[in-house]
């Protein structure tokens, strides 16, 4: 089985396809997301759907590998390279923005003397369990199943083979062979069928139209347009919501239980999301998020969950697949997230500490519409801020006084005093003022160990924990307060493993998990982050450009790494691995850390805070009334 790394994404702003390096498409859900896939063998065997596309003699050069592969320079189209006996050839993998039809299209091409080639696609709906009825037609094959139908074109052979369709074929220098699979509900008619090069140009001139609004400079430019790429493709277009990653069930530890489904769209990425978007200049892309946000939380401020479906949807029941074996047997296979009804205080803070930011973005004068609803947000937070949690990290054991989750209370009551003291808005600021030295004093005294020199995982704990990293980031205390230098040494030296940060350590057993995990990527950028902060600027870089040589040969980063197989771990590619990477970047670009709720500036435009939202992000949405889709973008973007 392919390692996590070994996989590159493609996608059409709805769903995601990932492309092993031996030319085989082991993952992909339609239409959407978190829809079941049709290609499972990332999660069990090859019978469980994929779609090999390779010359036969591959194997005998490089274990089935490939000899190179890349992006297009500025784009999601993957390109795939074999040298072997007899010539070169490559295969182009992308998906065309969706429009009115789901395509996924392959184009092989011989770039010198002749090469045999074997394709083997194996159509297996609802992750693997269902096998269609397969008929041959003019163009190449349809296949039905349930509400499913897929229909393969393509002038090369095709012929069935043990419930599998196989083409053999010798593609020579200069040819160029087209395969095109679209995807349609089956009680539709047949999709129009495409032309595979006009979709490639038309594909290419989105994608670097896209990048071409990027702002960024300097040394980081490269990876900072590949994980917004990564990003871009990971988000769900109609509603404007980023998932968390394209994959469910990718193990924290090879063999272990921690398996999760990451299909969805977590809130507290909601200010990285919105700071790293602004700071890059896409703020369509952040407006789009912002409107997302509102329609999610909008209802009863107690029932705020911590993660949504795509289109805002609240229940998200897990369950597992038992005919699933599981990458490298990792079991169960989830769908769904039980995480989803926790209690965790922390998303309150993070959703308004997020539409700061997007306030301090807006243009002077503008009026923050959905301010009832971050006061309805607020008030709830008032008698609720003091209750135990599952925390940050969807602890499932006991609930506990997570110090981060009261941190979190503090930036909440935090944000709603500046905007009322700050931008006039109208609310208790004096209450909340009070309520915000109430926290604060809490947590100084209960959260802090004098014994570790260190803030800690929950009241009267012993325990670290990554979240502490967030501290001077979100402004509870400055990045040159001495607790939070204590806190940092803490954790460099306490809570990580080969220098990277770990979560926390899982042999305590608070986590009502079994088994361990890797060390968590987002973790060891907000070291960077709080390493910049406290002046330790070189140790910042230094940690910075080593993460950066975790990344795969294409730039994609999981969730986790493990220092000891050294391997990536986790559902990939993981958007908050890409999120802190982008804004680590940008600070040290700038040579200085930000606070959460401060626009970061534009590397071209240093005399500005950022490229601001547009008005109608703030002001078409409010309490009360129909929050509206996002507005549609011309054809070179969401």
């Amino acid at each position: 089985m392919a390692r996590i790394e070994d996989y590159a994404i493609i996608g059409d702003l709805n769903t995601a396809a990932l492309v092993a390096r031996d030319g085989s498409i082991d993952w992909m859900c339609l239409p959407r997301f978190d829809s079941p896939a049709c290609f499972a063998a990332l999660l069990h065997t090859p019978e469980a759907g994929r779609w090999l596309l390779a010359p036969t003699d591959a194997g005998a050069r490089n274990g089935g590998n490939c000899t190179r592969r890349r992006y297009r320079p500025d784009t999601l189209i993957l390109e795939t390279e074999w040298e072997v006996d007899g010539g070169a050839v490559r295969v182009t993998d992308f998906m065309p923005v969706r429009d009115d039809a789901v395509d996924l299209v392959r184009i092989v091409e011989g770039l010198s003397g002749e090469v045999t080639m074997r394709g083997e696609l194996i159509l297996r709906f609802d992750y693997g369990r269902v096998v269609p009825w397969v008929r041959r037609n003019k163009h190449g094959i349809s296949a039905v199943a349930g509400p499913d139908s897929a229909y393969l074109t393509t002038p090369a052979p095709l012929k069935g083979v043990d419930r599998r369709t196989i083409s053999e074929f010798t593609v020579r220098a200069g040819e160029r062979i087209p395969f095109v699979l679209r995807w349609a509900p089956s009680h539709e008619p047949e999709p129009r069928r495409i032309d595979a090069t006009k979709a490639f140009h038309a594909t290419e001139s989105f994608w670097r139209e896209w990048i071409d609004q990027c702002e960024m400079e300097g040394q980081y430019k490269d990876p900072v347009e590949r994980s917004l790429i990564t990003l871009k493709a990971l988000t769900y277009a109609p509603t404007g919501g980023i998932v968390a990653a394209a994959t469910t069930s990718l193990p924290e530890q090879l063999g272990g239980s921690r398996n999760w489904d990451y299909r969805y769209c977590w809130l507290r990425d909601a200010t990285l999301t919105l700071q790293s978007l602004l700071a890059a200049g896409y703020t369509d892309e952040a407006a789009a998020w912002r409107e997302w946000l509102l329609r999610a939380v909008a209802g009863d401020p107690s029932e705020l969950q911590i993660v949504y479906g795509l289109d805002g949807a609240r229940r998200l029941p897990e369950a597992e697949i038992p005919w699933l074996s599981g990458y490298e047997n990792s079991l169960p296979v989830r769908t769904g997230n039980a995480a989803a009804p926790q209690l965790q205080l922390d998303v309150w803070g993070e959703v308004l500490d997020g539409l700061a930011l997007t306030r301090a973005a807006s243009p002077p004068g503008t009026v923050d519409t959905s301010w009832d609803i971050q006061v309805a947000l607020m008030e709830f937070l008032e008698g609720a801020w003091d209750q135990p949690d599952n925390g940050l990290w969807e602890m499932r054991g006991p609930r506990r006084h997570f110090t981060h989750s009261k941190v979190m209370a503090w930036v909440a009551a935090d944000r709603m005093v500046k905007a009322v003291r700050t931008s006039g808005l109208p609310g208790p600021g004096d209450r909340w003022a009070s309520l915000r030295r109430q926290i604060h004093a809490e947590v100084m005294t209960r959260g802090f160990d004098e014994e570790l020199n260190s803030f800690v995982q929950s009241y009267g704990s012993k325990e670290l924990d990554a979240s502490l990293l967030l501290i001077p980031r979100v402004g509870f205390l400055g990045h040159r307060h001495p607790r939070v230098a204590g806190t940092v040494k803490a954790i460099q030296e306490g809570l990580t493993d080969d220098g990277l940060v770990l979560r926390y350590r899982t042999e305590s057993g608070h986590d009502g998990l079994p088994g361990d995990e890797g060390v968590f990527l987002a973790c060891s950028f907000w070291l960077v982050d709080a390493l910049l902060g406290i002046g330790h600027a070189g140790q910042a870089t230094a940690l910075f450009e080593r993460l950066l040589t975790l990344r795969n040969d294409v730039g994609l980063l999981s969730e986790e790494w493990d220092p000891r197989t050294q391997r990536q771990l986790g559902n990939t590619p993981q958007a908050f691995s890409h999120f802190p990477l982008i804004h680590c970047a940008l600070q040290l670009h700038h040579g200085e850390a930000h606070g959460s709720d401060t626009p970061l500036r534009s590397p071209k435009h240093p005399e500005k805070g950022t490229d601001q939202l547009p008005q109608q992000a703030i002001s078409e949405s409010g309490p009360g009334t129909d929050h509206p889709a996002p507005r549609k973008r011309p054809e070179t973007s969401r």
